[in-house]
């Protein structure tokens, strides 16, 4: 699956208020599932001495993929697409990345 076909099959599945005119939701939806997965490291760094075992692994690519999901229907929302931002994001890394910028921070460095 690339990502085109994701943005098409994951839009079936929103229940959201307002579809296609709602950035909002999916973006709150965004920053809740990221929390989730912060909070399974963090569990992660506490419970297990920082050892990601396999059932780690298979709760956090659940929650990764919620993560995709929201992220998805926020650019869907906006009427971008993520194979758009993927190709655009690489380009923005290997330029920092061949002017020796990758650390710091700023966007424009």
């Amino acid at each position: 699956m690339d990502f085109k076909e994701y943005q098409k099959l994951s839009r079936r599945t929103v229940l959201y208020p307002n579809k296609d005119n709602n950035f909002v939701y999916p973006t709150l939806g965004l920053s809740g599932e990221a929390g989730e997965v912060a909070e399974k490291i963090k569990k992660v760094l506490r419970d297990k001495n920082g050892v990601v075992d396999e059932v780690i692994k298979a709760d956090l690519a659940k929650e990764l993929g919620d993560v995709l999901w929201y992220l998805t229907q926020i650019a869907t929302e906006l009427g971008l697409s993520l194979d758009e931002i993927a190709e655009t994001n690489i380009t923005k890394l290997v330029d920092r990345q061949e002017r020796n910028k990758l650390k710091g921070s700023g966007d424009d460095r």
